[in-house]
């Protein structure tokens, strides 16, 4: 779209530029097409693209794309979209705020990539909200103010390093490509933007606990220029810490990368299982199809031999009827990175089912139950349950979670509406163990 069209669509509406809604509309269509083209859409793709405005980005991703998910804060705009393209059946226009845009909604359309000309008023807070883990995207192109996409870049000992730097980098590899000078943009701001584009980090840090990692760069920051121990809560012994990072005991929190970072969350994390995804030395009852115990054998042996033996899922749902689901961690032996139940586990021999339910909910989610278990199901063992005798338990909680960074990635409670729409349109994104659990649980 050129700069008069834009003009035009923007009087139709009935809009006025707000500089309070950080309003600048992309009117340069070569730049346009340049930075759709940094996506690198496929057919099978779709798209989320929040602030569309007008659609100058819009429409180059009209028919190359499965689907095209609008988010728009401003409702004429909304609106004039949706007429735009009321009979395109591959888009939708959301009339929504991009920084409480609920994205459970949107782990159903992968595969899924993120594009945004940001406003300048509330960037950060649309990144924080649909690009903090867990996110369901494979790459972002992003444009926003320069001197934002340099601190989301920044690099240790520089001005611009700080919470936001490790905020992001910790889940995206961020490469700035190119500055947009203020003419092109309706009206022109008074500073440069930038693009950059984010790829998901998959290698290179080992795991730790977000929450925990989170908490520490906002203390280390919150006065740069002091010593990063005055700041810090208690934890083990300063001295044995700064050793292993390979820092003096005087350093200050501006002056550590992120995998200094991160293995200083990993020293401060107290969780028992912390580097234990699994025990492949447990030992388990072996049973027979009638769940009768016929001998025992380790969990390494139970699962190279595909022997029968026993387990547990429970379903945990909150007040507002939310399942809670784990996204496994990476280290594990079985569904490594897939979601999976609220918790799930192997009965330990001669441990009783209900037991073994309970345990697992405080280790794996730190709950301790309020009220009883309630038991809902029980699955015979098949290839889907990993040969596994299933009993399925529903619980409820709605209070905190603490889960082991090494056995689990991510926890987020979904609508059950929101699971059955996932599930029918992406399986592969769930353990197997989980599906048969959904089916019994839909059934009842």
């Amino acid at each position: 779209m050129t700069g008069r069209e834009i003009r035009e669509v923007l009087d139709h509406a009935g809009v006025l530029p707000s500089k309070q809604l950080g309003q600048n509309f992309l009117i340069d269509p070569n730049m346009a097409r340049w930075i759709v083209s940094q996506l690198e859409i496929t057919a099978d793709d779709a798209v989320v693209e929040v602030g569309p405005g007008t659609g100058s980005l819009s429409e180059h991703l009209i028919g190359q794309v499965r689907r095209l998910i609008l988010i728009e804060f401003d409702a004429r705009l909304a609106a004039a979209l949706k007429e735009r393209f009321r009979n395109d059946p591959s888009v939708e226009v959301h009339h929504a705020d991009g920084a409480k845009f609920d994205g459970r909604a949107l782990f159903k359309h992968r595969p899924l990539k993120f594009l945004g000309n940001l406003p300048y008023s509330c960037g950060g807070a649309i990144m924080k909200n649909l690009l903090s883990r867990p996110h369901p995207f494979e790459r972002a192109v992003i444009m926003l103010q320069k001197e934002v996409i340099d601190r989301l870049a920044a690099k240790p000992g520089t001005k611009d390093y700080g919470i936001l730097s490790l905020r992001t980098q910790a889940n995206w590899e961020v490469k700035p490509l190119r500055t947009v000078p203020p003419e092109a943009f309706y009206p022109q701001p008074k500073i440069d933007s930038s693009v950059a584009v984010l790829t998901p980090r998959t290698t290179g840090l080992p795991v730790f606990d977000y929450r925990l990692f989170d908490e520490l760069i906002r203390r280390g920051f919150a006065q740069r220029r002091k010593q990063l121990k005055k700041q810090l809560p208690d934890g083990p012994p300063w001295e044995e810490v700064t050793a292993s990072l390979g820092v003096s005991i005087t350093v200050r929190g501006e002056e550590l990368d992120l995998a200094q970072w991160v293995d200083l969350t990993r020293a401060f994390d107290p969780h028992p299982l912390k580097d234990q995804p699994q025990k492949a030395g447990e030992i388990f009852d072996v049973v027979d199809a009638d769940d009768q115990v016929v001998g025992t054998a380790t969990r390494g042996e139970v699962h190279a031999q595909k022997l029968i033996h026993r387990a547990v899922h429970v379903f945990v749902l909150n007040k507002r009827g939310d399942l809670l689901l784990q996204k496994r961690s990476a280290l594990k032996d079985l569904c490594p990175s897939l979601w999976d139940s609220s918790v799930s586990g192997h009965l330990d021999s001669g441990e009783p089912y209900e037991t073994a339910a309970i345990r697992e909910l405080e280790e794996e989610m730190g709950i301790t139950l309020a009220s009883p278990l309630e038991e809902i199901a029980r699955i015979s063992p098949r290839e889907e349950t990993g040969w596994e005798h299933v009993r399925l338990y529903r619980a409820r909680h709605d209070g905190n979670l603490r889960f082991p960074s090494a056995e689990v990635d991510a926890a987020v409670w979904f609508p059950l509406t929101e699971i059955s729409a996932w599930i029918a349109s992406r399986p592969a994104d769930f353990a197997p163990g989980f599906l048969e659990c959904w089916k019994e649980f839909t059934h009842l």
